[in-house]
């Protein structure tokens, strides 16, 4: 008899696997890397429901899919597990308690806009997000930039969006196209990241799942009909009870094309909508963008959530002929919905190619330019940010200077989380409103 570690646990139950999921939604902090080894060590490690290999195959080809990374996998994982109702459980838990608390703090950002500590508190969270967003260029560029012309692309990245507003979209295509082709020519200078290793030959047995369901003609034709429907129906339903021009169904739209170019995660979005929800729609300001994030970064589930926040004070601020939380709380039930669609769409049309589509050179090398390429954009974010906050129409603001530099010495010389950061700029900014 082998000892019971070295035996294949058993395979779980969906109730089992729910209450995972229930609890992953809560506890899912830290960002993608946080959520990802919470994952890791909750499923592989712990209740060995998959293995190290199989469990870095999906991270990779969740990592080559737009939209956000941790969400995908846990939706991944939640298929492979139990199938489509797997699926759906784990991706809509991972973000359904971020979407309750989030709405609950749009709501105070913009009701309570008029209250003295409410205004400290953000004003305090603005010099957290410049070292947050300062931090994550640090944190993926050094990740990303493994040769001269990724350095250069990067570069490049940065003077387009910057200096000549060249769109966020042109910028990814472009850098997609330079991968994919320099991967094949000089492979040196466009790697094929290997990422996340190889499992060793010492782990025990884990459980035994059956084989995936295969991909065909005809499942491909059901998943798209019913995602798309599902998808673009509320959309389309926006447009004819409020109008075309109204801004649920113009967030809609926009929001739905950022689901299928921010390769990178929710640090790859963030310049995109910045630039189109600030720059070209005007409806919302930097500052307001600066909260979003902030606050984002306070609640459990992926930070791409900021979309949330973005569609919520849009809507707020050109409510049509609704009042504006109505309008605000439709704002953000669309933003969301088109967001997080889409990622049920890929996963489940890309699931049973998993393994195959991780050792395609080609694809990893598109990739490995696309993320050198979102480190310049987000680059520019951090610098967007930094200029709005430090000169507000008042002048310059020493505080958030001075709470900046220290946030990010906090973060890169002490390793203090995120949340303690935002903790501390949050009732340092209460004190120094009251001062």
């Amino acid at each position: 008899m082998l000892p019971p570690d070295h035996q294949p646990p058993p395979v779980p139950s969906f109730g089992e696997a729910l209450r995972f999921w229930i609890k992953l939604g809560w506890i899912s902090f830290g960002g993608p890397a946080g959520q990802i080894a919470i994952m890791h060590k909750e499923l592989v490690e712990r209740r060995r429901w998959l293995g190290e290999e199989h469990f870095l195959h999906a991270l990779n080809f969740c990592m080559l899919l737009p939209g956000p990374e941790a969400q995908q996998l846990a939706t991944y994982l939640g298929w492979r597990l139990h199938g489509a109702r797997g699926g759906i459980a784990a991706g809509v838990l991972f973000v359904l308690p971020s979407v309750f608390i989030l709405w609950g703090l749009s709501w105070l950002y913009m009701a309570g806009g008029g209250i003295g500590w409410v205004q400290g508190i953000f004003h305090g969270l603005m010099p957290a997000v410049i070292a947050i967003v300062f931090s994550a260029v640090k944190r993926i560029g050094g990740k990303a930039l493994k040769s001269p012309a990724l350095w250069g692309l990067a570069l490049l990245s940065f003077v387009a969006i910057h200096f000549f507003q060249v769109s966020f979209v042109v910028i990814i295509l472009a850098a997609g196209l330079l991968g994919y082709l320099g991967g094949t020519r000089w492979p040196r200078q466009f790697p094929a990241g290997k990422g996340h290793g190889k499992a060793d030959g010492d782990e025990l047995p884990v459980v035994e799942l059956p084989p995936p369901i295969p991909a065909s003609g005809a499942r491909t034709l059901r998943i798209c009909a019913l995602c798309l429907t599902l998808w673009w129906l509320p959309v389309l339903l926006c447009g004819l009870l409020l109008g075309w021009g109204s801004v649920p169904f113009q967030e809609g739209l926009f929001f739905s094309k950022a689901a299928l170019v921010t390769v990178g995660g929710a640090y790859a979005v963030l310049p995109y909508v910045n630039q189109m929800a600030v720059g070209h729609y005007g409806w919302l300001g930097e500052r307001q963008m600066m909260a979003g994030l902030g606050l984002a970064e306070t609640t459990p589930g992926p930070l791409i959530m900021v979309l949330q926040f973005v569609g919520f004070v849009a809507a707020w601020q050109h409510p049509g002929g609704l009042p504006p939380l109505l309008a605000a709380t439709l704002g953000a039930a669309i933003t969301t919905w088109v967001t997080f669609l889409p990622c049920f769409l890929f996963v489940f049309l890309g699931g049973p190619h998993v393994e195959g589509l991780c050792e395609k050179r080609s694809l990893a090398s598109a990739l490995t330019a696309i993320t050198a390429a979102v480190v310049g954009v987000i680059l520019n974010l951090a610098v967007d940010f930094s200029v709005h906050a430090l000169w507000p129409p008042g002048g310059f603001d020493g505080f958030v200077l001075v709470m900046a530099v220290g946030a990010l010495v906090a973060m890169e010389r002490f390793k203090v989380g995120v949340m303690p950061v935002l903790g501390v700029c949050g009732l340092a900014g209460v004190v120094w409103g009251m001062v």
